[in-house]
């Protein structure tokens, strides 16, 4: 049997998956640490142990992410192909929803939107609100840098005790179908008494407002209303009701689909099997 592997290798996480000759799915992984190149290795080795797959048995590695560039050289004399991320972005956020066209949103460290189908992935931008931004406003507003400990903390806050809604501000209809619910101005009411518990769940409200309503524009852009979320991001409890919600207000079909943090790294290694493969300027 012989396998492909994907890599996608992040800032502090390193994800990998592998496909075999069929295209079935090796389900993936991921491990954390601060230095890219141990990663790397320290996630082929427990991924190959895991499988328990040879050296023999894995035909090419597929490399993509921002921490891509270290690895300069094969791993164990095993040929890489270094990609381009958003075409990994977009390959991976369809075959994980099952789609033939989406707008597929990769919320990491920051944010990045593809519009994508079944010839094409185009980069159409994106934001530097994300996970980074979460842990370092939490960290100064609150004390608290750990996501986990964010995500822990956030489950018991009170948005109205931060944000500013339309119904706080006038008792008209501002435009025909808008919900009265809608946020207005995020940390446009903080309460005096607001807890680390509100702040860090008005923080976590913002950052996917700010990248929701991002997406919902870009799939106006292409008269489509399928957006498929993917990225670390998307583990966070919190992400399904808010995005929900956009759901509501703005006609558009959020996407949270299974093994959704796993996307890009999908979607490179499935490049393996394309014809014409992005690769990564040396």
């Amino acid at each position: 049997m012989k396998v492909v592997i994907g890599i996608d290798v992040g800032g502090s996480t390193t994800k990998i998956v592998g496909f075999d000759e069929n295209k079935k799915l090796i389900e993936p992984i991921f491990v954390r640490a601060h230095d890219q190149l141990t990663s790397a290795y320290g996630a082929f080795g427990r991924f190959t142990s895991e499988n328990s797959l040879d050296l023999s048995d894995i035909d090419r590695i597929m490399v993509t992410g921002v921490g891509s560039s270290f690895i300069t050289s094969p791993i164990y004399k095993i040929s890489c192909h270094q990609l381009v991320e958003f075409p990994c972005i977009g390959k991976g956020g369809l075959y994980l929803s099952g789609l033939e066209r989406a707008i597929v949103v990769s919320m990491g460290t920051g944010t990045a939107i593809v519009y994508a189908d079944r010839e094409k992935s185009e980069y159409l931008g994106g934001t530097g609100v994300g996970g980074g931004t979460l842990v370092g406003l939490s960290k100064l507003l609150t004390g608290i840098g750990s996501i986990h400990n964010i995500v822990e903390t956030a489950a018991s806050g009170d948005l109205n005790k931060v944000d500013l809604r339309v119904n706080d501000i006038t008792k008209n209809d501002v435009h025909p179908g808008l919900s009265p619910e809608l946020t207005a101005a995020n940390f446009g009411k903080v309460s005096d008494l607001a807890t680390k518990s509100d702040i860090t769940l008005g923080l976590i409200n913002m950052i996917f407002e700010t990248v929701g309503m991002q997406s919902v524009f870009a799939a106006r852009r292409y008269g489509i209303r399928d957006i498929v979320l993917t990225g670390n991001m998307t583990s966070i409890p919190q992400t399904k009701e808010i995005f929900s919600s956009l759901n509501r207000l703005f006609d558009v079909n959020f996407i949270i689909p299974p093994m959704s943090q796993f996307g890009t790294v999908i979607g490179a290694a499935l490049m393996a099997f394309s014809g014409d493969i992005p690769q990564k300027p040396q």
